[in-house]
């Protein structure tokens, strides 16, 4: 569609919108670019620390026991240690481990592609067995 202009009106270009948008990139490039130089004089000021390691805690962690290690094959298969068991075996050790000592910590090795209903039920047994100190961790 044509607009139709009266013979002594001319087309214009807008000049103040023009102007307002190169205003606005101006100053923030130059925002932009004062946060990058403070970021590089603040990387100047630090020194890099090295903070001494406390001896007890180097001690308690040599001293404390080592995890009892459950794995959870793909298709649910349970193994205490290297060794496979069976859902009972399983049950009587983590007895046996929760007798000697409580707070033993426990580590779980699910394979990732095993349900979560196999990690369940083995977390399910520490805590009747109030096993609580537990990590876990994937495998292939």
């Amino acid at each position: 569609m044509r607009i139709k202009l009266d013979d002594d009106e001319q087309p214009e270009i807008g000049l103040i919108a023009l102007i307002d948008c190169i205003f606005f990139l101006l100053m923030f490039f130059m925002v932009a670019t004062s946060f990058k130089q403070k970021d590089a004089q603040m990387k100047e000021k630090y020194q890099p620390i090295e903070l001494p390691a406390s001896q007890a805690s180097l001690d308690s962690t040599s001293a404390a026991a080592a995890p009892v290690v459950i794995g959870i094959g793909k298709e649910g298969d349970l193994y205490y240690g290297d060794e496979p068991v069976s859902l009972s075996t399983l049950r009587e050790r983590l007895h046996e481990a929760a007798a000697a000592n409580p707070g033993r910590p426990i580590r779980i090795d699910g394979d990732r592609r095993t349900s979560y209903q196999n990690i369940v039920h083995v977390l399910d047994l520490c805590q009747f067995e109030h096993m609580n100190n537990i990590s876990m961790r994937t495998r292939n």
